[in-house]
């Protein structure tokens, strides 16, 4: 069982918000009635910038936190990538494939084990004939995470 440094409700999901050495290390969907307040500096940066965001996902283009992201380098590449896609903005897996010169699976399947949700946007690449998928999921509670970080960002799908 993870340890959680902090934790913060929003209107889509309870993150459990996990921080080593400084760094965001993950960001959990979790099951919990109760907060788990920051208890130090770095902690309180991570769960002021994810309240900022929701506040207005727009006021800042990109999170400013540092992270420690643990996965092979194509899952590097790829979650890289994604930090830079702005808010309101979506790319298909296909689209992004094409520009990192792989195929629309290994973007997904990356896309899938991104530790950082929200942080690293994998919420932002969509299918070209649709929203696509969630953290491996097609339906139910993760897709309904995905369509609200959309529609808050104000990002329309096809």
């Amino acid at each position: 069982m993870k340890k959680y440094q902090a934790s913060i409700k929003t209107p889509f999901a309870h993150l459990g918000i996990c921080i080593n050495d400084d760094k965001l290390e993950a960001i959990d969907f979790i099951e919990s009635e109760n907060e788990i307040k920051p208890g130090n500096e770095s902690t309180v940066n991570v769960c002021n910038q994810i309240r900022q965001y929701l506040d207005n996902p727009k006021a800042s283009d990109r999170f400013d936190i540092s992270c420690s992201l643990a996965g092979t380098p194509f899952q590097q590449k790829v979650w890289n990538e994604l930090k830079n896609i702005p808010a309101g903005k979506v790319v298909t897996y296909g689209e992004l494939a094409k520009k990192l010169g792989t195929s629309a699976r290994a973007v997904g399947n990356a896309c899938r084990r991104n530790p950082i949700p929200v942080v690293v946007p994998c919420h932002r690449v969509v299918s070209s004939s649709g929203i696509g998928g969630y953290a491996g999921d097609t339906s139910g509670d993760l897709l309904k995470i995905k369509s609200w970080l959309l529609q808050h960002e104000g990002s329309t799908i096809n």
